[in-house]
Formats: C-alpha cells, structure tokens, sequence
C-alpha cells in the first residue's frame, strides 16, 4: 500500500494534522482559480471593501440621524403651534397676507388686526392651515425652523415695494 505524502509527512512528525489540513485546502484553492478563471477572495481585498462598506453604513446613518432631527424639530413646531394658537374667529373681519405669491385669508377680530399691525401675533403655516400664535411663541418657532412662520409685511414696506418711483424725489416747485 502506498501512503500519500501528506500521511508520511504526519507519521515522520515533519507536519502536525492541523498544518497538513491547511496546506490541502490552499491547493484547493489554487487549482479551482486555475479552472475557473477567477480569483478567490484574498486578504488584501477584504480591508477596502470593509473600509467602503463601513464608510457607506456612516453616510447612512448620518442621514438617518438628520432625518429623525428633522421630524422631531417638526413634531416640536406642531406642538408649539397647537399650545399657543389663537381660537379661530368666527365672525368678523378677513384679514389678507401672501404666502408663497398667494393671496391668503384669515378671520381675525378688530383687536387681533391691530395686534398683527403691531408685530403682537404672527401668523404660521403647518400643513396647509394657518393659525396666529403670540410673538413670543412665533419666536420659539422660528429657532426651530424659519419656514414655518409666515412672513408680513407691514404697511409700509408694502407702500416702498409697490411703488415704482421711490427712487425719484418729486421737486418742490411740483408740489402742491
């Protein structure tokens, strides 16, 4: 009988079973790349992938991160608006504002007009609905996010946006 050279190298000592078994398994490897044409994965390969992979899971997560800040910032503005919003109106004066280079429209009171005009109540937008808040809690509003308050104009600068000729003084001899 013949022994195969893996087993005299064993009985001589020269090679325990755990170094013999690894050895096999490399010339495994070796002559399955030589047949199929395609190299087996090595070590060096392994580290970049590892470090592309983790650098793709922290692009992740960090988007996951500022997508859950950004919920919460916006569950907090909800919150803030619904605590301090002002009972709507149902009879009384409309009061007209632009939001987005629309025409909007909200019933407010003679008192709550006056209040606007003063810079007391503020006007937001959350989901299409616009509600008045005080001025205190529009401003705790804005430190969350600046889009959910509605800007106005006052009379004003209304007046010096619409008016065309600002920028030339009438002489005084036109006068009258």
């Amino acid at each position: 009988m013949s022994t195969s050279l893996r087993d005299q190298l064993i009985q001589a000592g020269l090679v325990d079973r755990k170094k013999a078994k690894q050895l096999q398994e490399q010339q495994k490897r070796q002559t399955f790349q030589g047949q199929h044409g395609h190299p087996v994965a090595t070590t060096q390969v392994a580290p970049q992938a590892n470090a592309a992979k983790a650098a793709h899971d922290q692009e992740l997560n960090r988007r996951q991160q500022e997508n859950a800040q950004l919920k919460a910032r916006w569950a907090e503005i909800k919150q803030l608006i619904e605590q301090h919003r002002l009972p709507k109106i149902e009879e009384g004066e409309d009061y007209y504002f632009t939001d987005n280079k629309k025409i909007r429209r909200l019933t407010v009171n003679a008192a709550m007009r006056e209040q606007l005009v003063r810079g007391e109540l503020r006007v937001t937008r959350l989901k299409g609905r616009y509600e008045l808040v005080p001025a205190a809690a529009a401003e705790r509003i804005r430190e969350r996010d600046e889009r959910a308050l509605v800007p106005l104009k006052t009379d004003a600068e209304a007046a010096a946006a619409d008016d065309a000729y600002a920028a030339h003084p009438v002489p005084e001899n036109l006068r009258w």
